[in-house]
């Protein structure tokens, strides 16, 4: 039988990378389907790509499906996100100027303290902070927002947000039109090997598991196209899991590495696979544990608790109503149909389908369908943990509520 082919956009971003595998290793093919990947020039384009129909699922963005459904961003159809693709992998990185001062003022850049950062990047900085990031509603952009409103800094005579495409972040912070950034790998190191920048802080530093990239649709086509869809998330999830086995990097940064894909060097893109990254150009490195997660953690369970968050950051920015966002933004993340398409593979799927959120300290075994899940420690760096608002969440200590 002919596999059905899906047409699945994606930005050139390291955490594409299920994507690419459930293609190129065979997982697509497993489950009937063939996916052509078709590459996009930026987060607008490839938004507007799945909106309007020219693709049937993409590698989106967390808070673009919830901005849509707040009425934000300009979405031209409801969007869903379906599973998570990806936890974390962002980095923080400042331009030579801002790494000198940061420097003259005695920060170590260890890379793992946000709040010595945060407060270091004020401090050096003596004029509004252009921060780029690669979309207004993305997490680069909340991350930065939560860090630095946690601090006290990010009020608008402080802090300004300027969008760049991933790609073209070094050349931003290479003339002049940005001093900080918050991006996606590879392309924070690649402005390190430019020798244009340094990179301050991992994005995990700020929240230690936080939902990066979703496998978006359209409302409509979930709902007409269930058979194909629950393929398409089973062929992603066995990417995800794949991926996160030892031994697989290699690999992975070589298909990532093609021209059609992310055409790079492999050896760039391993830095964010291994979470050994060089943060300036005299080959400093940091490892960070869990630096990008495919798999670990459930991580590709798409949390009602996580839309929420997500919600809640975008109603403070944008002024709307917080309890009313966060309602619209739950519905987004769509735990009932990820639970459906992994029926019967052995998933082991979490209790309930909301959380607090930031409340863990350390790795927690949970309630779950077959008793081994294994959350990962999801500390917010400020110590703050978000409620969301849902009685039937996930009780962390106990299992699950109601």
């Amino acid at each position: 039988m002919r596999p059905s082919t899906l047409s699945v956009g994606f930005m050139p971003l390291v955490d594409a990378a299920p994507l690419i595998v459930a293609q190129e290793i065979g997982f697509a093919a497993e489950e009937g389907i063939s996916l052509d990947l078709r590459r996009a020039p930026s987060w607008s384009s490839l938004r507007d790509m799945l909106s309007f129909g020219q693709v049937d699922a993409a590698h989106m963005l967390a808070p673009v499906p919830v901005a849509a459904a707040m009425g934000l961003g300009g979405a031209g159809s409801a969007l869903t996100a379906v599973s998570v693709l990806s936890m974390n992998g962002n980095v923080i990185g400042v331009n030579r100027a801002l790494q000198a001062r940061l420097q003259e003022i005695g920060h170590d850049f260890a890379f793992d303290d946000a709040r010595a950062a945060g407060l270091a990047l004020l401090q050096a900085s003596d004029t509004p902070l252009r921060v780029g990031v690669p979309f207004p509603t993305s997490m680069h952009a909340e991350l930065v927002f939560y860090w630095l409103n946690a601090l006290g800094g990010a009020a608008p005579d402080r802090v300004e947000i300027h969008t760049v495409p991933p790609p073209l972040m070094t050349e931003a912070i290479e003339t002049g039109e940005i001093d900080a950034f918050c991006v996606g790998e590879p392309w924070g190191s690649r402005t390190v090997d430019r020798g244009v920048g340094a990179l301050l802080l991992p994005g995990a530093a700020i929240w230690a598991f936080a939902p990066e990239k979703v496998l978006a649709v359209r409302q409509d086509w979930a709902e007409t196209e269930r058979a194909l869809l629950g393929r398409l998330i089973r062929a992603v999830w066995r990417a995800g899991k794949w991926l996160a086995q030892e031994g697989s990097a290699l690999l992975t940064a070589e298909l990532l590495s093609r021209p059609a894909y992310l055409d790079v060097a492999p050896e760039l893109i391993d830095r964010a696979l291994s979470g050994r990254l060089a943060i300036n150009s005299a080959g400093e490195e940091r490892t960070v544990s869990g630096f990008l997660e495919f798999s670990r953690g459930a991580a590709n369970f798409p949390w009602r608790s996580q839309a929420e968050w997500i919600g809640r950051q975008l109603s403070q920015r944008t002024g709307l109503d917080a309890l009313p966002a966060q309602e619209r933004a739950r519905g987004v993340f769509r735990s009932d149909l990820f639970r459906a398409a992994l029926e019967g593979t052995g998933a082991d799927l979490p209790g309930a389908s909301s959380k607090l959120e930031g409340a863990l300290e350390a790795d927690t075994a949970v309630a779950s369908e077959k008793g081994r899940l294994i959350l990962c420690r999801d500390r917010f760096f400020d110590g703050r943990v978000f409620e969301p608002d849902d009685e039937k969440r996930l009780n962390l200590t106990h299992g699950p509520e109601g």
